[in-house]
């Protein structure tokens, strides 16, 4: 059996691309459209694997053979149990992360369901920050900042949906060269108040990983 290899940002691209498909077909009868938007699906799909075993890019290529509603279904299903777990952390190693927080209050780790997680983040409204934990190249890094809410719905810099967010702002370790010994920078952005929603509807990690770059100041992670 293959070994999991679709990471939850993946599968979610993945879902999004066959419901933009099976759609398609349910909705447009020119042949040619339906041929093109099922090649562009394929395309892209495979672009995200283009490291892949030929073994595993042929299992998310055969959306490319699909029609009916209860054959997209099937496809979706047997790609689920290739999902590649995000690593379970401890709150050992949360507290190695965050050591400058006395009083780290940790989320219930035990409840969460790894299978669908690209980052792990939450909330602790008492102090108004938000914490984002992140496997990067092996590496467990991690960020807090400051977790500002606003009264609007906005787009979220790490999904590209447009949900509830907050103005989440971290101070960047990076500093120039000469820099003065108080050079200080922040860097913001709206974020998905709800991790977990944020969790369901990324689809790529591009702009998590630049503002972990960013923020740690580490190129090299």
């Amino acid at each position: 059996m293959t070994k999991p290899f679709i990471r939850n940002h993946q599968y979610n691209l993945i879902k999004k691309l066959a419901n933009q498909l099976q759609n398609t077909c349910n909705t447009v009868a020119d042949r040619k459209v339906v041929e093109a938007v099922r090649h562009s699906v394929q395309t892209r799909i495979l672009e995200t694997f283009h490291d892949a075993m030929d073994v595993q890019k042929q299992m998310v290529e055969q959306v490319s053979t699909l029609t009916k509603a209860e054959e997209f279904q099937h496809y979706l299903n047997s790609l689920e149990q290739h999902v590649e777990m995000f690593k379970p952390v401890t709150e050992m190693q949360l507290k190695k992360l965050f050591p400058k927080v006395k009083k780290l209050k940790a989320p219930n780790l035990a409840a969460i369901d790894y299978r669908y997680v690209t980052y792990l983040g939450w909330n602790d409204i008492a102090t108004n920050r938000k914490y984002i934990i992140y496997h990067l190249n092996d590496r467990l890094v991690g960020t807090e900042g400051r977790f500002t809410l606003v009264s609007k719905k906005s787009v979220c810099f790490l999904c590209n949906r447009h949900e509830e967010v907050a103005l989440y702002t971290a101070v960047t370790k990076f500093k120039p060269a000469n820099a003065s010994p108080d050079y200080y920078k922040a860097i913001g952005n709206y974020v998905c108040v709800n991790s977990e929603t944020c969790n369901k509807n990324i689809t790529n990690v591009a702009a998590l990983e630049t503002f972990l770059h960013a923020v740690t100041g580490d190129r090299y992670l």
